[in-house]
């Protein structure tokens, strides 16, 4: 495929990986080269360093990288994309922070979401949700018992810092964007997410579904990582 670009994707708070299990596949298929980045999640800049080292390895062969984040990992490659072999950025439910501006200073701005019901604080700050019955009828209502068990077993702990780290200038002010919003989100609300695509200028569509949308709906989630991808390319 001559006009295949390099995409790397990076996971949100709490260590999963596997969130992009189902849409690598479909990426693949179609010539693209692909890069699952596992986060240290001890602080945004660290994340953020893993992400380029991981870019590093993904970039080697001269194509264009296609940068993509979901939920926290939206703050990740927002800043990490600013290297110049990153071509664009996707943000899937995902954060978009201005420069500056935490995460939790855009969670701040806002009423809380449902999900902040089950957070759960360590001894030294650190944060994980309490996945229970509850939360899986409430927050990922949407995923099969066998994708709940999948997001459980690489479920880890996330340091404050992920949450408190700021960002430098937004890579989303030089570099093309596209933005997935998960209209019945309660992790990350709609209206926040609507906020921050436009703010960035970012080619904006809307999947029903709850913040698990990469599990959910991947064919949706890859057709909008494939149609950025075609444009950076060209």
């Amino acid at each position: 495929m001559t006009n295949a670009v390099s995409v790397l994707l990076v996971h949100g708070a709490g260590g999963t990986p596997g969130t992009w299990a189902a849409v690598e596949p479909l990426l693949r298929r179609r010539g693209h080269r692909t890069l699952r980045v596992v986060n240290p999640l001890t602080s945004l800049a660290d994340d953020v360093a893993c992400t380029c080292r991981a870019l590093e390895r993904l970039a080697d062969d001269g194509r264009p990288v296609l940068a993509v984040g979901h939920s926290y990992g939206g703050a990740v490659i927002t800043n990490a994309g600013r290297d110049p072999r990153v071509a664009g950025l996707v943000y899937v439910a995902a954060f978009a922070p201005r420069e500056n501006e935490s995460v939790q200073q855009i969670v701040n701005r806002y009423p809380p979401a449902e999900v902040s019901r089950y957070m759960r604080r360590g001894p030294s700050g650190e944060w994980k949700s309490e996945r229970g019955a509850a939360y899986w009828a409430e927050i990922g209502w949407d995923l099969t018992p066998e994708q709940r068990a999948g997001v459980l077993s690489e479920h880890r702990e996330s340091a404050d810092a992920i949450f408190t780290g700021t960002t430098g200038e937004p890579a989303w002010r030089s570099r093309p964007s596209w933005y997935v919003v998960a209209a019945q989100d309660k992790t990350l609300p709609p209206a926040i997410q609507r906020d921050m695509a436009a703010r960035a200028g970012a080619v904006t569509s809307e999947l029903p579904g709850s913040h698990y949308t990469p599990w959910t709906r991947p064919e949706q989630v890859a057709a909008v990582i494939l149609d950025a991808a075609a444009r950076v390319a060209g």
